[in-house]
């Protein structure tokens, strides 16, 4: 990789994620000497550089004019000019254009330097305290149902707390689908306009969320923390055991399947099988000739 000689730098800055007082004083003395301050809105950007009293040029950067704004900030960088770039609100290059600008800046061979700051997946993970050795960041789940039931079946599957961002129009969709396919009984924490005045961390199972936000309607920019999955809490949906069924599985090869494929131990699948009622083959003497095979084994 090229390494440019006399080229400014660009700053990634984090920003308040509504709470203004929330920036670190490295962020605000950056923006005070760069040259050029960019963004995904000016106008939203103007608010929090007019309560700093910053008075620095602004370009907009977004999905629509990337290509354009590139070149722009690659000429100022090749005068040995210094840019700031910010998103709307928390880390920038995390689920928006900033991304972008950062792939052509290491491919480029250009330097660059990311300032920690305000992160709302961060701040949903802590409050949300679930144990786990760690958390997968999901970005925003697909629109397509498909694609987003295809995701969340991976994903809650796993021992991680899953963390991601909600439309607010699409979180009863969402918290139906993480109910049919992780079980309404898993933990789960819904942060709404986290830092602001109408800031709101609501914890519980996913059928009490459920309930909860079909009584009114859901505003603002939203995280969802989902409890990873526990062996001996396993989830298994009713819609896995028929589907198994009517590819003409038999009783033994559901249980085998589900066992390699999820690693959890036999036993503990069987005892999902005794949780649902009314499935045919949760009869009496499959679950015996269960027992004798892992007796054998």
């Amino acid at each position: 990789m090229k390494v440019t000689q006399g080229w400014g730098k660009v700053f990634f800055c984090p920003t308040p994620l509504g709470n203004l007082q929330d920036i670190t004083i490295r962020t605000l003395e950056v923006l005070q000497r760069v040259d050029l301050i960019v963004c995904e809105d000016t106008r939203v950007t103007l608010k929090l550089l007019t309560h700093y009293g910053i008075k620095k040029p602004l370009m907009s950067y977004h999905s629509y004019n990337k290509e354009r704004a590139t070149r722009r900030i690659l000429e100022f960088l090749r005068r040995g000019e210094n840019v700031a770039f910010v998103s709307d609100a928390g880390m920038p290059g995390v689920q928006d254009p900033g991304l972008e600008l950062i792939q052509v800046l290491r491919r480029e061979g250009i330097s660059f330097e990311v300032l920690p700051g305000p992160s709302a997946p961060l701040l949903g993970f802590v409050y949300a305290a679930f144990e786990s050795p760690g958390f997968l960041f999901l970005g925003f789940l697909p629109r397509k149902k498909g694609e987003r039931r295809k995701i969340l079946a991976k994903s809650l599957n796993s021992p991680f707390v899953i963390v991601f961002y909600e439309s607010p129009r699409r979180l009863l969709d969402t918290l139906r689908e993480i109910g049919a396919v992780g079980g309404e009984n898993r933990r789960i924490v819904v942060a709404r306009e986290l830092t602001k005045f109408y800031e709101e961390v609501k914890q519980g199972t996913v059928g009490e969320l459920l309930l909860y936000y079909s009584s009114f309607e859901v505003r603002g920019e939203i995280v969802v923390v989902v409890e990873g999955r526990k062996e001996e809490d396993f989830p298994l949906p009713k819609e896995l055991l028929y589907s198994l069924q009517e590819k003409g599985l038999s009783e033994r090869d559901i249980v085998d399947v589900i066992h390699q494929v999820f690693a959890v131990p036999r036993g503990k699948v069987k005892k999902c099988f005794e949780k649902e009622k009314g499935v045919s083959y949760l009869e009496e003497n499959l679950l015996e000739e269960m027992d004798s095979r892992e007796e054998e084994e």
